[in-house]
């Protein structure tokens, strides 16, 4: 690797120990080089325009403004830079729509020094690159035999039960029978995958049906 250019970075994170850290951890590697650092997705937008880096390393939840918009806006852009996302979040919610939006990985802050160097590498070189964790439960939700959507009677109900609201209730206040609650309770169930009313609003949450 001596004879390559080293890989550019741009660390977009705002927590500033976070990026001291990242800062450091590269530093201590001839491999790569970290061009810019910024606390939120706009502005590591426009570095990226502007220093034109190999991989940017992207957190999710930030103030001023969010990776999974600024990963999109990226690839709007046409910038040829690759996306890693670097989060601790690993649940459907975040890691679903970052990488439909264009990210090339997805690793948790947690990941070894090693693992986040091959990672790096890899994006570089534009192969995907997941954490286990992240790699399992995508594995799973394509696996699911119950990626239906909900319809939106169903939506209202899982939205009735997870207000607390008994079937009696839930009736009353769609206009509709008990028995019909039943089954809308069903036909969820069979399309989130779960047993109970506990199960499916937890996965209702977890997967952005409920907010």
């Amino acid at each position: 690797m001596a004879d390559h250019l080293p890989i550019s970075l741009l660390i977009v994170d705002d927590h500033p120990v976070v990026r001291d850290g990242l800062r450091g951890m590269f530093a201590t590697s001839t491999e790569f080089t970290v061009l810019g650092e910024a606390a939120d997705g706009p502005t590591g937008v426009e570095l990226a325009q502007r220093l034109a880096p190999d991989v940017v390393l992207m957190d999710l939840r930030m103030p001023g403004g969010g990776g999974v918009a600024a990963i999109g806006e990226l690839v709007r852009r046409r910038l040829r830079c690759k996306v890693l996302v670097l989060t601790t979040y690993d649940t459907d919610s975040d890691t679903l729509p970052a990488i439909e939006a264009g990210a090339t990985g997805y690793l948790l802050k947690d990941t070894p020094r090693d693992e986040l160097f091959a990672a790096v590498r890899a994006a570089a070189e534009g192969r995907t690159v997941l954490s286990p964790a992240v790699a399992t439960r995508l594995v799973s939700r394509v696996r699911e035999p119950v990626g239906e959507a909900l319809s939106t009677r169903e939506r209202q109900v899982l939205g009735l039960v997870a207000k607390g609201s008994s079937n009696r209730e839930i009736a009353a206040e769609l206009f509709i029978s008990e028995a019909t609650v039943k089954t809308h309770l069903a036909h969820l169930y069979t399309k989130l995958g779960v047993n109970d009313r506990a199960a499916a609003v937890a996965t209702g949450y977890e997967r952005g049906i409920l907010g």
